[in-house]
């Protein structure tokens, strides 16, 4: 064969084949099916974090509770009685505190605790040595201040005597010289004596006349100062006096006696028992009067008033009561107020309680929700409102008013028929929506 027909085969059997090539097909590679189920699993879950995402940020973080496990209430309008349940107790309406007034042992008790005693009846007797030894010492140092005081107002009146003494002697010197000189002049007009004899009586006479003007001023001098020392020795006279009183009645205090009529309690004092200066022995009560002593939640300090009424519960009747005093002061979160009774319950003992029914407004119109625990949670500031179908509680803010132990006042965020979950928020103070199932 010539090269030139092996090169016609050659090229021929390369055409046919190309040409052989083009009936081919790429055949695609096919997945697993667990690969696809893989997927699909991905993809649901991606949608589920999405959709739960979404929930956190538009409806924030919800909790799944069993819808018997909540109590659901209606949001009503009607009629609220502002009024707060409180509890009293009876304490004398007057008391009079008996304290030992000197300290000292006990040496007879005279009644027993819960006797009726009169204003001045002997309770109990102590005995002081100390004290009765110092009223001893006093009484002898006022005795002496006294006696000093004597002897001095004595010697005043002694020295006023004798200024009287001499202005007598003095006088009389006056006198009897005036007679002589009347009586040496004449004889000397007769030259029966001297001359000199006359001018010695006169000046003797100017001697007393000026001892007499000296003398008149020392007894008004004297006088004035005597009487400006007596009356400030009298001062001091009658405090020494005073003062020995004192003395004699703190001795007389070791006398325990009744200041005032009434019943006796807390009495407990036993014979040979050293009582303080100032400790409490007992008290003495009005036996026929009491009053209600009443502890109040601070969180009403502001709306509690004197004359304010209430009513209290004993037995079958009800009485009426008005706050006369408030004590300020706050201990364990409470207040305390004292009531009077218009008319007193007979048949009541000190120490009794009674049920009592505070009135702190008018009754009035308003939107009202059951009071229950979730207060204490929520301070009034929010709720759980349940959705129409029931399905679902979503948190809301609101504003509540006044409360007593059935209902609540809504000042605002709530509407007539809506309902709210009242029972206690305990598990669901961080959440913003409960599921009910």
């Amino acid at each position: 064969m010539s090269k030139i027909s092996q090169l016609a085969e050659n090229r021929s059997s390369q055409e046919v084949n190309i040409s052989g090539q083009g009936m081919d097909r790429v055949v695609a590679r096919k997945v697993p099916w667990g690969r696809k189920i893989a997927f699909a699993l991905g993809a649901i879950l991606a949608a589920l974090f999405v959709y739960w995402l979404v929930g956190m940020l538009l409806g924030g973080r919800s909790l799944s509770v069993n819808s018997q496990r909540v109590m659901v209430s209606d949001v009503t309008v009607g009629t609220f009685e502002d009024f707060i349940p409180v509890r009293g107790r009876l304490v004398p309406r007057s008391t009079v505190y008996l304290d030992a007034i000197e300290g000292g042992r006990v040496e007879a008790v005279l009644v027993e605790d819960g006797a009726v005693v009169a204003a001045g009846d002997p309770i109990a007797r102590l005995s002081n040595t100390n004290l009765q030894l110092e009223v001893l010492g006093r009484e002898a140092a006022v005795t002496e201040q006294l006696n000093n005081m004597r002897t001095i107002e004595l010697q005043l009146e002694q020295n006023r005597l004798s200024h009287k003494r001499n202005l007598v002697e003095i006088d009389y010197q006056v006198i009897r010289l005036n007679r002589s000189i009347d009586r040496q002049r004449e004889l000397a007009e007769q030259n029966l004596v001297s001359q000199s004899t006359v001018d010695e009586l006169q000046d003797e006479l100017d001697y007393y006349t000026n001892r007499r003007v000296v003398t008149l001023e020392s007894q008004a001098t004297d006088a004035r100062l005597q009487e400006a020392q007596l009356a400030q020795l009298r001062s001091a006279g009658e405090q020494l006096e005073t003062s020995l009183a004192f003395a004699r009645q703190n001795l007389e205090d070791l006398n325990v006696r009744a200041p005032v009529d009434g019943k006796l309690s807390g009495f407990n004092i036993e014979i040979g028992q050293s009582i303080e200066r100032g400790g409490r022995l007992g008290q003495i009560d009005d036996p026929d009067g009491y009053k209600l002593n009443v502890q109040i939640d601070e969180f009403y300090l502001g709306r509690v008033d004197i004359g304010q009424v209430a009513t209290a519960e004993h037995g079958r009747d009800e009485y009426d009561l008005r706050i006369t005093k408030i004590y300020p002061q706050v201990n364990n979160g409470q207040f305390e107020v004292d009531m009077l009774f218009d008319k007193e319950p007979g048949d009541v003992r000190r120490g009794q309680t009674m049920q009592v029914r505070l009135t702190l407004g008018d009754n009035s119109d308003a939107l009202l929700i059951p009071n229950g625990s979730f207060y204490q949670e929520t301070g009034g500031n929010w709720i759980f409102v349940v959705s129409p179908d029931g399905t679902e509680a979503v948190k809301r803010n609101v504003r509540l008013g006044r409360r007593n132990t059935d209902f609540i006042e809504v000042l605002d965020g709530l509407e007539p028929g809506e309902r709210v979950i009242t029972s206690p928020y305990t598990s669901y103070v961080g959440m913003d929506r409960l599921t009910l199932d």
